[in-house]
């Protein structure tokens, strides 16, 4: 190998070149312990919040952990500015959100499901409301700051390894909730996750929220220059396409992206590559084929999940209690949403289920969904909650979300305060608890 230079001297050997690739290597190190809580929680998107601030309001000490600037998740670095399914009913911390948006004028009016299945809001209004009711609850917030690992000794888990800005820092807890829509505190334990679907293991397709903004024709122009990506030539060649409202002069569209493993970083990565390819080539059609006229503004800083991996809890909620309209002694939630399970296998706007097979009855979700059936203080909510792929398609609308996260922050609290592992939190008095905080869980 010859010298960049150019000058015949050898260049240093490259040890990548002598030397095979390692497959592992050992980090040991001291990590500071800056926080003792009653309660940790991971991932600061709805259901996280809900979970940090029921738990907070029992006066439990309590910690949330969030990767983005802001919380809220999907529903605000996602983009996505809509409560779907039922947003009445929901449990007093939801109800506050929504009374928050709405003192700043920047929620829809309410109109029941289903007639009501979207309901809109200002998702940048949404991060601001949010982080204003985690600091009056008194909620410690870590943001800018990823989930690593976890310490702990067989069942249980003793502290939460996190990395921020600070370096790496652990959070000592007697109980934690698993909000990250990864199952990544249950897979940093060794408990048991699932994800995709059974016989190949697919997960429910990505999307990805990008928002134009109309200007004067003059000003409309095509942006995306030749040769960069490829070209729509028709309506029908167009990915899934859905256009949102975005407030005056707005809009929001999102993209399917299917074919990804979101629990993989490569497979996140590839998605995220792929989104905003697809997105080039759709804004480019809008504006060329169309005439729209749209500028680009912005797109979600990620791309949104609707299915990473799932804990395995002492009970899986099923496809057929949906369909049932089971209802549970121990329900601390009510799903209404249909069976929203897009085909994994292409970009259209193509269903698992025809049409006429995907409603399903109001069901009761069981507190067992949510409590890690191979830990002692490990519960779950949101996404990465315990159920079928179809019946998490149903289940994961994040009104529905916020009701699991409320459930399993007062669990949570209650085991803290008892002293107890998580499953000897006793189901029926979650029910009768959830109902008292404002969740209807009527059929």
């Amino acid at each position: 190998m010859r010298s960049a230079a150019g000058n015949g001297s050898p260049s240093p050997p490259d040890e990548n070149e002598a030397r095979p690739a390692l497959k592992t290597v050992t980090l040991q190190k001291e990590i500071p312990c800056p926080y003792n809580a009653d309660v940790a929680i991971l991932g600061g998107g709805i259901t996280g919040v809900c979970a940090a601030c029921a738990s907070a309001r029992t006066g439990a000490k309590t910690v949330l952990v969030e990767r983005f600037a802001v919380t809220g998740g999907n529903l605000t670095t996602g983009g996505v500015g809509a409560f779907c399914g039922e947003s009445g009913g929901q449990g007093e911390i939801f109800d506050e959100i929504v009374q928050g948006l709405d003192a700043f004028g920047a929620v829809a009016p309410y109109k029941p499901y289903p007639k009501g299945d979207a309901r809109i809001f200002d998702h940048e209004i949404l991060a601001v409301v949010l982080q204003e009711l985690l600091l009056r609850e008194k909620v410690t917030l870590f943001l800018h700051s990823r989930f690593i690992d976890i310490c702990g000794k067989e069942r249980r888990i003793t502290h939460a390894v996190i990395c921020g800005k600070s370096g790496l820092q652990a959070i000592r807890a007697k109980q934690f909730v698993d909000c990250t829509g990864e199952a990544e505190v249950a897979r940093a334990a060794g408990f048991e996750t699932m994800k995709g679907r059974p016989k190949d293991g697919l997960q429910l397709p990505m999307s990805l929220m990008f928002f134009v903004r109309d200007v004067k024709e003059e000003a409309a122009k095509a942006q995306v220059p030749e040769g960069w990506f490829g070209k729509i030539a028709a309506k029908q060649d167009l990915p899934m396409t859905s256009l949102w409202p975005n407030g005056p002069g707005s809009h929001a569209l999102k993209l399917k992206i299917p074919g990804f493993d979101s629990s993989q970083t490569r497979g996140l990565t590839e998605a995220e590559i792929q989104a905003r390819r697809r997105m080039m080539e759709v804004l480019d059609y809008y504006q060329r084929v169309e005439k729209k006229p749209w500028r680009m503004d912005h797109c979600s800083p990620q791309i949104g999940i609707r299915e990473g991996q799932r804990v395995v809890g002492d009970y899986l909620l099923k496809l057929a209690d949906l369909r049932a309209g089971r209802a549970f002694p121990d329900a601390i939630a009510r799903g209404v949403f249909y069976l929203d399970g897009h085909d994994p296998t292409n970009d259209k706007r193509t269903y698992i289920l025809p049409k006429e097979d995907r409603w399903v009855p109001p069901y009761q979700i069981p507190f067992r969904s949510l409590v890690a059936r191979d830990g002692d203080n490990l519960f779950m909510a949101g996404r990465c909650f315990s159920a079928e792929q179809l019946a998490l398609s149903s289940a994961r609308v994040s009104t529905t979300c916020a009701m699991m996260g409320q459930a399993a922050g007062m669990a949570a609290a209650l085991a803290a305060d008892r002293d107890c592992a998580s499953r000897e939190v006793d189901g029926k008095e979650m029910n009768a608890l959830v109902q008292s905080k404002g969740a209807v869980l009527d059929l």
